[in-house]
C-alpha cells in the first residue's frame, strides 16, 4: 500500500506516469481534500492548483498525453 502524504509540499515534481494530473493526488490524506480539479501541467511543464496553491512541475517528457 502506498503511503498517504499530506498536502504539506508547495511544490511537487510529477512524471509522465502521473498524467492526467489531478489534484489532489491519490496519495494524499482525503481529510486536506479540496475538490478534485485536473491540470495541464503537460502543456507548459507546470501548473498551480487553484485550490491550495500547490505547484506541479514535469519531470522528463510528457509522452502522449493530450
Amino acid at each position: 500500500m502506498a503511503e498517504l502524504k499530506e498536502n504539506t509540499q508547495r511544490e511537487i515534481e510529477v512524471t509522465a506516469k502521473d498524467l492526467p494530473l489531478h489534484c489532489p493526488t491519490p496519495d494524499m490524506v482525503s481529510w486536506n481534500s479540496h475538490p478534485r480539479v485536473y491540470l495541464p501541467v503537460h502543456k507548459t511543464g507546470e501548473a498551480r492548483c487553484p485550490y491550495c496553491g500547490t505547484v506541479y512541475k514535469l519531470v522528463g517528457p510528457a509522452g502522449g498525453h493530450h
